[in-house]
C-alpha cells in the first residue's frame, strides 16, 4: 500500500485527527478543551532502549525560553539526538507516517531524563506571543503546533503527566505514545494544554519529544 502523503503543520487540524484516527489502537481524549492522543506500545522496547543510550550520552541540564525565577521549576535533563543516526531516524519515520505531519516542519527529536525529584511544573509547550524571547524562537518557524510525546521506560514509581485542565494523569509505559495539538480548531493557542511532568519518586524516566511548528524548521 502506498505511503500517505504528509500534512503541513498548517493544515486543517481536522486532517490530522483523521490521519492520527486512522491508525490502530489509538484512544483520543473524550473532551471539547483539548484535543489529545495515546497510543500504547507505539515503539517497541529494544529501540526505545536504544534511544535511551543515546540521550545518556548527550544529556545536559534543562532550561525553558523565559525564567520565572522558580530554580526548581525544570530540573530534568535534555539531549539533543543525532538527525544522522540510524535509530533517531527510525522514530522520526514512525512518528511521521503516525501523524502525518510533515518533517520538514518538525524541531529534532529530543530526549528528556528525570531522575528522583526531578521534574517539569505546569507548562505549555507554545511559546508565549508577549514573552521575552518569542520573536527569537518563533520568527523563522513560528509557533509549535503539534506535540509528539514517547515515554521509553517505567520508572519505579511517579514521573506520570498531568494535564490539569482536562483532569487527566497519563501514566508512563514503555513504548506509549501520547500526542496532543497546542492549538484550539480555530488555530489559536490552547491554555487547556498546560501539563505537568511529575516528580519521579523512585528510579528514572525517560521520554523523547518531538514538536511540529507553523512554517518549515530552519
Amino acid at each position: 500500500m502506498a505511503a500517505l502523503p504528509h500534512l503541513g503543520s498548517g493544515h486543517p487540524s481536522e486532517a490530522i485527527v483523521a490521519r492520527i484516527l486512522s491508525n490502530p489502537g489509538v484512544q483520543k481524549l473524550p473532551s471539547p478543551k483539548l484535543t489529545l492522543f495515546v497510543a500504547r506500545a507505539f515503539l517497541p522496547a529494544e529501540l526505545c532502549a536504544a534511544v535511551i543510550e543515546r540521550i545518556d550520552a548527550v544529556r545536559r541540564p534543562s532550561t525553558i525560553a523565559d525564567a520565572n525565577g522558580d530554580a526548581g521549576y525544570r530540573t530534568s535533563e535534555t539531549g539533543d539526538l543525532d538527525p544522522a543516526d540510524a535509530h533517531v531516524q527510525e522514530v522520526e519515520r514512525r512518528i511521521g507516517a503516525f501523524t502525518g505531519l510533515h518533517p520538514a516542519h518538525g524541531e529534532p527529536l529530543q530526549g528528556q531524563r528525570y531522575g528522583v525529584g526531578q521534574e517539569f511544573k505546569g507548562h505549555t509547550d507554545y511559546f508565549e506571543p508577549n514573552g521575552a524571547d518569542f520573536a527569537r524562537y518563533c520568527s523563522v518557524a513560528g509557533n509549535r503546533t503539534w506535540t509528539v510525546m514517547v515515554y521509553l521506560n517505567v520508572p519505579d514509581a511517579g514521573g506520570a503527566t498531568r494535564f490539569k485542565a482536562v483532569d487527566k494523569i497519563i501514566q508512563p509505559e514503555t513504548g506509549k505514545l501520547v500526542c496532543w495539538n497546542n492549538r484550539r480548531s480555530d488555530g489559536s493557542l490552547n491554555p487547556a494544554t498546560i501539563h505537568q511532568g511529575m516528580k519521579v519518586r523512585s528510579g528514572v524516566k525517560y521520554v523523547i519529544t518531538k514538536w511540529f511548528r507553523e512554517r518549515v524548521w530552519g
